[in-house]
């Protein structure tokens, strides 16, 4: 079974660029451009987290959170230190 990571996030919707912001602390911030209506913004969320992670997007998923800026996503076939790297963590 491929691991799982969950990733505590902080989302900021309607913002004038998609882009990983960085770590506060233990949460990631994460700007999109799109408003938080109807899911466009947790569709963004996850493309733009696929990317930065070099995965595909189906495995990316908004675990807890979904009308929240704080959310907790499922990350599969990642460990947590991949995760970190591929996200400049601080260690």
């Amino acid at each position: 079974m491929p691991p799982s990571v969950k990733l505590v996030i902080k989302v900021v919707p309607g913002s004038s660029r998609n882009e990983v912001v960085g770590w506060l602390d233990d949460v990631l911030k994460v700007r999109v451009t799109a408003p938080p209506e109807r899911g466009q913004a947790n569709a963004a969320v996850i493309a733009i987290l696929a990317k930065a992670l070099r995965i595909p997007g189906g495995r990316v998923r908004i675990f807890r959170g979904h009308t929240s800026a704080r959310k907790t996503l499922d990350i599969s076939g990642l460990t947590e230190s991949h995760i970190n790297v591929r996200l400049q963590r601080p260690q």
